[in-house]
């Protein structure tokens, strides 16, 4: 996995990470006190954190699943800072308890740049469906 030269490289990095069910090369994305909110609300602090997090369901109910990432913007804070919206697209395989579907959600993230390298500082993913079903909710 590249390093993140640019603030809008996120969303393909992430999306690498996940596909790869690498959860190491997802925890480097991170700055190491970074901050992730997950679609259920559940927040955790740090990049060990956002490890422990995703680990488990990456053996689990997510171990043949795939995302699809889409970047919509990039907003500039500076010369060392950005916010990144992108849409991502969840396919759940036949691991999920509730069989293959497809979760959309809207993606905030924070990123800060130091010698060249862009890692997050703040992740947000907002639902978009019913995580358990795939329903439309908020998005048609």
């Amino acid at each position: 996995m590249s390093e993140m030269t640019r603030p809008e490289m996120v969303a393909g990095a992430f999306q690498a990470a996940w596909n790869a069910h690498d959860m190491t090369a997802l925890g480097r994305l991170f700055h190491e006190d970074a901050t992730f909110v997950n679609r259920f609300g559940h927040l955790v602090r740090g990049a060990d954190e956002i490890v422990a997090l995703h680990a488990p369901i990456h053996q689990t109910i997510y171990r043949d699943s795939t995302l699809e990432n889409e970047a919509i913007d990039v907003i500039a804070i500076g010369s060392d800072a950005a916010v990144v919206h992108f849409w991502s697209r969840l396919a759940i395989g036949d691991a999920h308890p509730a069989r293959p579907h497809l979760v959309d959600t809207l993606i905030q993230a924070v990123l800060t740049c130091n010698e060249g390298l862009w890692l997050i500082k703040a992740f947000e993913n907002v639902a978009l469906t019913d995580p358990r079903t795939g329903e439309l909710v908020l998005r048609k």
